[in-house]
């Protein structure tokens, strides 16, 4: 009978109170793996981690950094306080020796990477962190677990902006993933281009501006789809837009013109083939003389509904479950790898894995964007060094591509807040502003820049 390799899972032996802090946002072996180097004094050693994507997620033609500001957040609550302390101690996780070096960690290295919004490619060098191993290893897990998946949210989010031609896209995702991961995802999506969210704290927190009208069941509530329509003018007034399909799209298209009058801001469309629909409800409201009121279709979109729908009268799109899902990729695939570290003699080492499909390239890197005499990207460089003078050399042809975002375990404020996601926003306009167009097709393909190692 086979068996499995795995260690048997070690349950609590004491109920505690549960612990929502970021220190224990992180596997056990994190850990482990401290303590035993500890044991070995190898803990300390100077190291550099580097997070990096093998290759892109649902082999799409790039990829979006989305997270980097609320990793950099985790990392100033990255502590461990009495009853993350207790916790460990009482299920006899790690050594005392290890209690006591945890109780005063804080992260004092360097971290500098790709910009929030940045584009990235297979071994693109997104994070970079530089310090002992036992202060860098230990945020490996709640590195991977942002960066993850704010950036398949943004993966997914900028292919749904692009192929909506300009028109504004909404995320009304949230309740289709957990509540925290939506506030995440309505901030993922916006980088990448969203207008807008249905989250209240996502506008909260992010500054994010957020839309939000009716549902279904305000309708029904009503004796009559009339009385709902007026109710909500009354509240919000007629540039308000009103959902017509609860009953039957063209009467409540009428009804909602009948009430609300030719300047009616805009009418919702959650049904039927919405190609059809869409054109029928133009022509209808046209006829009826709303020719300014627009059109926002939702129900079940993706990149390729959008697609598909480029060439009907559609003024916007609202997205729930394709974006805050990854619109098939879930994950963005990234690992968080040592790739070089001191030894005793006090000598770098690049260090990598060669596993088959899933060697790292050892040693500290940074990055280029090659650009052709017109702007357009052409290569991904990385360059396997953190030598400054050869990075202002290859930058000659391209621009640098990593920004500090923390030094000496001071993190950079520019980064976080509204400010910061206003900045990843602006990053990500610009950065796709320098692909070639086959960049945006939506068909399955190698990635649009090749990365090259030098």
């Amino acid at each position: 009978m086979h068996r499995s390799t795995l260690p048997a899972p070690q349950q609590p032996r004491h109920r505690v109170a549960p612990v929502t802090d970021t220190a224990l946002m992180t596997d056990r072996y994190e850990l482990t793996m401290i303590d035993a180097a500890m044991r070995a004094g190898t803990a300390f050693r100077p190291s550099v981690f580097e997070a990096f994507a093998r290759r892109l997620p649902g082999a799409r033609r790039y990829g979006v950094v989305a997270g980097t500001g609320r990793f950099l957040e985790r990392v100033a609550e990255f502590r461990f306080g009495d009853d993350e302390l207790r916790f460990l101690r009482e299920n006899h996780v790690v050594s005392p020796e290890l209690l006591d070096w945890l109780a005063d960690y804080r992260f004092s290295g360097d971290i500098r990477g790709y910009a929030e919004g940045e584009l990235y490619f297979p071994g693109s060098p997104i994070l970079v962190i530089e310090g002992t191993f036992a202060e860098a290893v230990v945020l490996e897990t709640v590195a991977l677990s942002v960066l993850n998946y704010d950036s398949a949210v943004a993966n997914a989010a900028t292919r749904m902006t692009r192929a909506a031609k300009g028109r504004p896209v909404a995320e009304m995702g949230s309740r289709r993933a957990n509540e925290e991961a939506a506030v995440a995802a309505a901030r993922a999506a916006y980088i990448a281009g969203f207008s807008a969210t249905s989250n209240l704290a996502a506008g909260a927190r992010w500054g994010i501006p957020t839309m939000g009208t009716a549902a279904h069941s305000f309708t029904l509530l009503h004796d009559t789809e009339a009385e709902a329509f007026q109710a909500q003018i009354d509240v919000l007034g007629v540039d308000t837009t009103l959902l017509v399909d609860t009953y039957d799209i063209e009467q409540g298209i009428r009804t909602a013109i009948e009430v609300a009058g030719t300047s009616l801001g805009g009418i919702r469309l959650d049904s039927g083939d919405l190609v059809e629909v869409a054109a029928d409800a133009r022509r209808l409201l046209d006829s009826l003389g709303a020719t300014d009121t627009r059109i926002t279709v939702t129900s079940d979109l993706d990149e390729y509904a959008i697609a598909g729908l480029q060439a009907s009268p559609v003024d916007a799109y609202g997205v729930g479950t394709s974006v805050v899902t990854g619109s098939g990729a879930p994950a963005a695939g990234m690992v968080y790898k040592l790739v070089s570290r001191q030894g005793d003699d006090g000598e770098w080492v690049g260090v990598g894995k060669k596993s088959e499909d899933k060697a790292s390239k050892p040693g500290e890197k940074s990055a280029v964007r090659t650009l052709d005499a017109g702007g357009v990207a052409v290569e991904e460089t990385v360059l396997v060094t953190d030598d400054p003078l050869v990075v202002e050399a290859a930058a000659q042809t391209g621009r640098p591509l990593q920004v500090p975002l923390v030094v000496a375990g001071e993190i950079q404020q520019q980064w976080l807040g509204h400010s910061g996601v206003e900045l990843a926003r602006q990053r990500h306009d610009a950065s796709v502003a320098e692909l070639p167009s086959e960049a945006h097709r939506l068909a399955r393909g190698e990635p649009v820049l090749p990365t090259v190692f030098r």
